[in-house]
């Protein structure tokens, strides 16, 4: 008898999962369809929102056909999303601009502006987003000094899963999940918090009505119905973020439990019954449901770091590594865990792209410190890679100061793809690490909170038997003093450099 699936949509920054799943969690099927990233300036980052919508349609139409081929029925579907964007619309749903996403930092300084400011460090308090550009309240205060015509003709300012749902369903509903994310949502009353609306400039009206993760859309526009091959009456869940979908994928529903994602970015979460902020606005607090919240820290610098190392300082054996069809990064870790922990002695902040969490600075820089003459390649090599596992350590520590002790962690991502990399993380931490199938982590979470509001579950934490460990490894208290040591001087470089990194 062939199985119901649920679909897990994962709109992503640079692409668009679909993802079918079984009751048990095991992928039937997946696609997924790429789009660019426009930057017409140094500062800016948006995308086509209709290149995104079609890239939505494309890949649920994929994965629908091959799940009608196989004589599967699809029960429903539900949306994970990338946080931050940001779309001023017209009366008629028409985007006025592109979608300015996460990465845009043209608002530097209204974000810097904010942060400084006692109604800024108030508003982050009661939002428990971070004051930084890739937040929509300062995106929004750039686009009313920047482009009056635009913000004073807007209809709505949505984000891109707002924009999807718009146009398939003709309404304007915002997730818990996003709008938490977004610097203008109360965590505390579920409601657009009126401090953060005024200094935005805008009124509630301008933006979508919030609804929670498990809220299901029945009445599909005729034609995407068509077009999808599925009745208008399919069930759509509205779902969650991608930061809270992960760990809800990764079966991190418990106090203590953390999941630590390093792709080309990074970051830590844990998930709580309440919300939390930091004083010293180091983390963000999103919402995942009513009863759930995730508390971490996002970073800019994960995997990225180490491609840029690749390509500017083995560049001859990367091309090498192309020509024999080897995989260049099984030789950059066999050529780091040559050298010792520690590096010698050597230390490397890794703010090559500014920095998110704990420091929230788009103007830091990366360097290396303690540098010695003894010191080789592969000494650089290894302290750069330590050095991106010291600023998920600095984010973690953070949480823990706000939400209690972290007591195990599950690791996914790119990295996880290197066992020296994942032994460090362990270490470092000085915590069991478990590497988990997990389905395409977000994709994976949104089929779960799909199926918990379609009442296929009971509760969230009934998913927790999908998840699978696979691999767990274990701290080394030795070494963890080793790492201590260097963590000592990568936690007292950035205030020591901070002033420097804002001279031209």
């Amino acid at each position: 008898m062939k199985q119901e699936a649920i679909i897990g949509m994962d709109i992503g920054t640079t692409s668009t999962k679909a993802v079918a799943f079984d009751s048990a969690g095991n992928v039937l099927c997946q696609a997924a369809v790429e789009y660019p990233i426009i930057s017409t300036q140094p500062s800016y980052a948006e995308q086509d929102p209709e290149v995104v919508l079609q890239a939505v349609l494309d890949a649920f139409r994929s994965v629908s056909s091959r799940l009608n081929a196989a004589g599967h029925s699809i029960g429903g579907a539900c949306f994970s999303s990338a946080m931050h964007s940001l779309i001023a619309v017209d009366t008629q749903g028409k985007a006025l601009t592109n979608c300015i996403i996460w990465a845009d930092t043209r608002s530097m300084e209204q974000a810097a502006d904010l942060k400084e400011s006692v109604i800024g460090h108030d508003v982050y308090l009661h939002t428990g987003t971070p004051l930084h550009p890739m937040s929509p309240l300062p995106k929004l205060c750039w686009l009313r000094e920047h482009e009056p015509l635009i913000f004073q003709s807007a209809y709505k300012f949505i984000g891109i899963k707002e924009y999807v749902f718009f146009r398939l369903f003709g309404e304007y509903k915002i997730d818990y999940s996003i709008a938490s994310a977004t610097g203008l949502f109360n965590i505390f009353s579920f409601e657009w918090h009126t401090d953060a609306l005024e200094l935005a400039g805008i009124t509630a009206d301008k933006l979508s009505e919030p609804v929670p993760s498990d809220h299901v859309f029945r009445h599909l526009a005729p034609a995407y119905a068509t077009l999808l091959g599925i009745p208008a009456t399919l069930p759509f869940v509205i779902g969650a973020s991608d930061g809270c979908l992960a760990n809800l994928g990764s079966n991190a529903v418990r106090p203590g439990d953390a999941v630590v994602t390093i792709g080309t970015s990074g970051a830590i979460r844990v998930m709580a019954k309440k919300p939390a902020t930091d004083k010293k606005e180091r983390i963000f607090s999103y919402i995942l449901t009513e009863e759930r919240f995730v508390l971490g820290g996002a970073v800019n610098n994960g995997g990225v770091v180490l491609r840029w190392f690749r390509d500017n300082f083995y560049s001859s054996e990367a091309a090498a590594a192309l020509l024999e069809q080897t995989d260049v990064y099984d030789l950059l870790n066999k050529k780091a865990a040559a050298v010792p922990a520690g590096a010698d002695g050597l230390v490397f902040l890794p703010y090559l792209l500014g920095e998110r969490a704990p420091i929230w600075d788009p103007l830091a820089k990366a360097c290396f410190f303690g540098v010695e003459y003894n010191h080789t390649r592969e000494h650089f090599l290894r302290a750069l890679m330590e050095g991106v596992i010291f600023g998920m350590y600095s984010v973690g520590l953070a949480l823990e100061q706000t939400v209690g002790p972290v007591t195990a962690i599950y690791a996914n991502g790119g990295f996880s793809r290197s066992s020296l990399w994942v032994q460090m993380l362990a270490d470092v931490f000085n915590k069991e690490v478990h590497l988990t199938d997990t389905h395409e982590g977000s994709a994976f979470g949104a089929a779960i909170m799909g199926m918990y509001a379609l009442g296929l579950i009971s509760d969230l934490e009934e998913a927790k038997d999908m998840v699978r460990v696979k691999q767990t490894y274990v701290p080394d208290p030795q070494l963890h003093a080793r790492y201590m040591q260097n963590y000592a001087q990568f936690d007292a470089l950035y205030p020591i450099l901070k002033d420097g990194f804002r001279k031209e």
